[in-house]
Formats: structure tokens, sequence, C-alpha cells
């Protein structure tokens, strides 16, 4: 799956995804680059509007593979990002909602 098509399908979610608080996603990793195979998961960045708590969290994670028609999306707050990996991980993000 490409960044395009990512884009592409979560546009078709994007006010599902703004009433479940998500004020931006951003891919990163191998799928940014060009890299992943079938068995890569898909790395997005999220930034949310409000606080959320940590079921909310994961229930946003599911929607987010239900939307992609992929098993594993690893989903991670900007603020979590580990300081080792923010220069990367920035480097490579592409804003994708």
């Amino acid at each position: 799956m490409t960044p395009q098509d990512i884009r592409q399908k979560l546009t078709v979610h994007e006010e599902e995804l703004r009433q479940m608080g998500i004020a931006s996603l951003a891919l990163f990793g191998s799928t940014a680059r060009g890299e992943a195979n079938e068995a890569s998961d898909i790395d997005l960045l999220v930034e949310f509007d409000r606080t959320v708590g940590f079921f909310h969290f994961f229930r946003v994670q599911h929607r987010l593979e239900e939307i992609l028609g992929v098993f594993k999306v690893d989903l991670i707050q900007q603020g979590a990002v580990h300081p080792m990996l923010r220069e990367r991980i920035l480097s490579e993000m592409i804003h994708v909602a």
C-alpha cells in the first residue's frame, strides 16, 4: 500500500476521524520510505484535539486497521515518541489526514 492509497482511504472517512478527536495523522516507517512488504505494519503518528484515554486510543487504532484493511497499525502519539527516534520519524513523515 502506498502513501497515496492510505491518504485516499482516510479521506473517505475524514469526518469520522475528526469526530474521534484526530487532529492529524502522519505516516512514517517502511511504508513512508517505500520499503514495505506484505508483512509490514503501517506506522502512524497521531495528534488528537483533546486528551484521550487508553480505551479510546485503542478503539481509534482498531478503526484505522479496519479503514485501511490491514492487520496491524502501529499508532503513536507525538508526545510519546522516544527522543532518539524523533528526528528519524520527523524526516520520514508524510501527512495523510
